[in-house]
């Protein structure tokens, strides 16, 4: 039985879809509001760089400790009941902090504990909600399936809740934090709705384990060509995003001079870049005539941008080039996501992307230390400069595993 209609290459809300969409999109809303809170929370409890370091590290380790456990047990488990279940453990944990803090009994520790302990249940929410999707849509549609889900995640992280937080902090430092618990728990709500699966789950080999489950969905990457290029082009993407938003504050102000004002209006340049970029995702691929191609036309373009903002000096310049990279970091972003789901067998679908995600999220502590201490040994706009080296070279690596890709794919002519 078919659960969403399909005309054309758009996605009709109704058979799952639009509760995805819904939950997914609340729940942008709510981790924004507490995005902005927690650094708020932690710097009002310790004035060290090194600590509040901690307590930020703590949100990337579960990736890298967990990231592929994460992807095992979502091909393991009923993924719907796990995207439920871990929503309302996290809406839980949120709530408890949340009168921790209005009791004033919050502590810089339970903070990089909450950090860890959010962000390891993650890694089996989003891996499950990966693999999920190509059980509510046509696989032909997924990539106008995920422009809409990602475009209103950026809509209402970046337009509604960041705006949100600043206001609920002046109401109380806990509010955010309820807020934020109170999206989990309805989030949680519509998952649970969600249609169960058709098929019932793949049976594992006798004798099958986590550690060779998850080495069939590294081996699975490691022979998909394309997949295997893309993943490698995120790694080399996400090191030069993570060292760009590390060095941000002192492009924009110190090296380009704008002010704070301004400063602020030049992030929400980049925000706008991702809402359309959501929007033109599939018109582009469509128009170069598919998902790779549309991948190495979009991470060119932002190597174009890296010039700009390492080599114009000036506020506007920065804003129009930090536009338009989010508007091709969104295209790259959805057309990778898709063709993973196209390309993936559904039972390996949650060990893949983890794979993916893992090696991607690596990527982004790497870059912020490297292009740290290349901009203490240099200037600050010289880091934006080598990452647009970077980037070229990851339009390269995409580029030639979609050529070989194309070339696999050709018939041959045999001589009888």
């Amino acid at each position: 039985m078919t659960t969403v209609a399909e005309s054309g290459d758009t996605v009709r809300w109704r058979g799952g879809y639009g509760r995805l969409w819904s939950a997914a999109v609340l729940s942008r809303f709510g981790d924004a509001v507490r995005n902005v809170a927690f650094p708020l929370v932690a710097a009002g409890l310790t004035t060290s760089p090194f600590l509040l370091s901690v307590v930020s590290a703590a949100g990337y380790l579960p990736w890298l400790l967990f990231g592929l456990l994460g992807g095992a047990l979502a091909d393991r488990v009923d993924r719907r009941r796990a995207m439920w279940t871990v929503d309302v453990v996290r809406g839980l944990l949120v709530a408890a902090f949340a009168v921790a803090l209005a009791l004033g009994q919050a502590h810089l520790a339970v903070l990089a504990v909450l950090a860890f302990a959010l962000t390891t249940l993650q890694t089996l929410f989003d891996n499950a909600a990966t693999a999920i999707l190509p059980t509510l849509v046509p696989r032909p549609v997924l990539p106008s399936a995920n422009a809409r889900l990602m475009t209103g995640q950026a809509l209402a992280g970046t337009f509604l809740g960041a705006p949100a937080a600043g206001l609920l902090v002046t109401a109380g430092v806990a509010l955010p934090f309820a807020v934020d618990a109170a999206t989990y728990l309805v989030a949680a709500a519509l998952i649970a709705s969600l249609p169960r699966p058709v098929a019932p789950a793949a049976r594992r080999p006798a004798g099958s384990t986590l550690r060779t489950e998850i080495a069939a969905g590294v081996r699975r990457l490691w022979h998909d060509r394309l997949l295997r290029g893309g993943c490698l082009a995120n790694l080399l993407g996400n090191l030069v995003i993570g060292g760009l938003q590390a060095l941000l504050v002192l492009i924009i102000t110190r090296w380009a001079g704008a002010s704070d004002v301004v400063f602020g209006l030049v992030l929400a340049a980049y925000g706008a870049g991702g809402v359309v970029g959501g929007l033109v995702a599939t018109r582009v691929g469509r128009w170069v005539g598919g998902g790779a191609t549309a991948m190495v036309l979009a991470l060119a373009v932002q190597t174009g941008c890296l010039l700009v903002i390492g080599g114009v000096p000036h506020p506007a310049a920065t804003a129009a080039a930090l536009a338009v990279f989010g508007v091709a970091g969104m295209v790259v972003n959805v057309h990778f996501v898709s063709l993973t789901q196209q390309r993936t067998p559904d039972d390996l679908l949650g060990r893949v992307s983890s794979a993916e995600r893992t090696v991607g999220i690596a990527g982004a502590p790497l870059g912020a230390l490297l292009f740290g201490a290349l901009a203490e040994l240099t200037e600050v706009n010289v880091p934006a400069l080598a990452g647009a080296g970077i980037m070229a070279l990851a339009a390269v690596v995409v580029q030639r595993a979609a050529r070989a890709e194309r070339l696999d794919d050709r018939p041959v002519n045999r001589v009888v």
